[in-house]
């Protein structure tokens, strides 16, 4: 699983920064996190595939986070795409996807299912699910986590010899499922090693610290979180529904997150040092995002 981060702006784009978007990149598929203006350049730079998208999530409405979709929805149907496509929002998602089509006179030619979304899991699949609640900002404004479900423990084939298991059986026992010898059932606990946890990610962008936030991050690998402002900048932060970096780091610490990455940096940081050592003082394992930066999260082993 790897962490792309395409857009790291907070507000306005920057000679170095793109507008908010992130890229989730797990087992082939792409799940887009915010889509600011620029988006599909940032894509090209990072060598990454659009058509690879099955997901966007939208944080919320303003327009540096949701730009960016005309353009991609358009060049996708140009390039002839036909897989169907989720984009997840607050409400006014579905009314914007509307506009875009009606307006820019393009022919979509793939489905796109365009799904508004209050606090609950959106996505339930067989190794993950994706859950959203609401955030704090001075519209509606939703937090993402994305959450790997278990893993069975490690295989040991000689626990499946001594038990007699065949080999064809085996990747059931793998899969954590029971199999049936004669008339002896295997559990697949008699073979498998201890149940490995799967990998967490909660983005929060263009919000003020706040208890659903902290909620959802509670130990996960790593929290992503707006951290627009230095810490004397606090009642700008407060006014605008944004976080300083400071702000940003005692909920990372509170929640026991593993890894705090900043995002959303005010143009007015062209130097981020401050930022860091403010954050760090508190949490240490802090980072300021920039645009192209890849995080790489290892499969967990316990």
């Amino acid at each position: 699983m790897q962490v792309v981060f395409l857009g790291t702006a907070g507000t306005i784009p920057t000679r170095f920064r793109n507008l908010s978007a992130m890229v989730l990149k797990r087992n082939g598929r792409i799940f887009l996190f915010d889509a600011g203006e620029g988006t599909q350049i940032q894509f090209i730079k990072a060598s990454l595939s659009m058509h690879k998208i099955s997901d966007i999530l939208i944080s919320h409405m303003h327009g540096d986070h949701i730009g960016g979709i005309p353009g991609i929805l358009q060049s996708l149907s140009l390039l002839k795409r036909t897989k169907a496509m989720r984009i997840f929002g607050p409400k006014g998602i579905n009314e914007f996807i509307k506009a875009i089509i009606q307006t820019m006179n393009f022919e979509l030619t793939f489905p796109v299912e365009v799904i508004e979304v209050n606090e609950r899991i959106i996505i339930d699949e067989k190794e993950f699910y994706v859950e959203c609640t609401h955030a704090e900002h001075k519209i509606e404004v939703l937090a993402y986590g994305f959450f790997e479900k278990p893993r069975p423990g490690r295989f040991n084939p000689e626990k499946a010899k001594k038990l007699g298991v065949p080999k064809y059986l085996w990747k059931k026992i793998q899969e954590g499922r029971k199999v049936k010898i004669k008339d002896k059932v295997i559990d697949p606990s008699e073979i498998l090693g201890p149940e490995r946890p799967g990998r967490k990610i909660v983005y929060a962008v263009d919000t003020r610290p706040c208890e659903n936030v902290l909620s959802l991050a509670n130990e996960v690998d790593l929290l992503i979180h707006d951290g627009m402002f230095a810490n004397e900048l606090k009642e700008k932060a407060i006014e605008g529904g944004h976080s300083t970096v400071v702000e940003a780091a005692e909920l990372a610490k509170k929640a026991k997150v593993k890894r705090l990455v900043l995002t959303h940096i005010s143009s007015r940081y062209p130097d981020t040092d401050l930022l860091r050592s403010e954050a760090q003082t508190i949490f240490p394992n802090t980072e300021i995002a920039y645009d192209l930066l890849t995080i790489n999260l290892p499969v967990k082993e316990s």
